[in-house]
């Protein structure tokens, strides 16, 4: 299965080796991502970004730690063998994106 690149910007070769852009699809927002996942399943990565511009309203757009609760609370997946990265510029935000996945993957593994 494919990796899964959530940026809305930025392009593969700017945070992974240009030889690997045949390896992910991109997704640039918040609804995509959802949507990707619920009709190809669970990719075997993700890249987060955090920080995914405005909505079609010129509001703030639902963010990479929306997209991991997601993942965690609503998407009914199972996560034991999930990899990701966070390729977030926002350190705040990419902490909070890695602690959740983290300490989730974590508890799943401990049951």
């Amino acid at each position: 299965m494919k990796k899964l690149f959530l940026d809305d910007v930025r392009e593969i070769e700017m945070i992974y080796d240009k030889s690997m852009e045949s390896e992910f699809d991109i997704v640039r927002n918040f609804n995509d991502f959802i949507e990707y996942i619920k009709i190809n399943g669970l990719p075997s990565f993700i890249s987060f970004d955090n920080d995914l511009g405005l909505d079609e309203n010129n509001n703030v757009a639902p963010d990479g730690y929306a997209a991991a609760k997601w993942l965690v609370y609503e998407s009914g997946l199972d996560l034991k063998n999930f990899k990701f990265k966070v390729h977030s510029a926002n350190p705040v935000a990419a902490e909070q994106i890695k602690g959740l996945l983290n300490n989730y993957i974590s508890f799943l593994n401990k049951k």
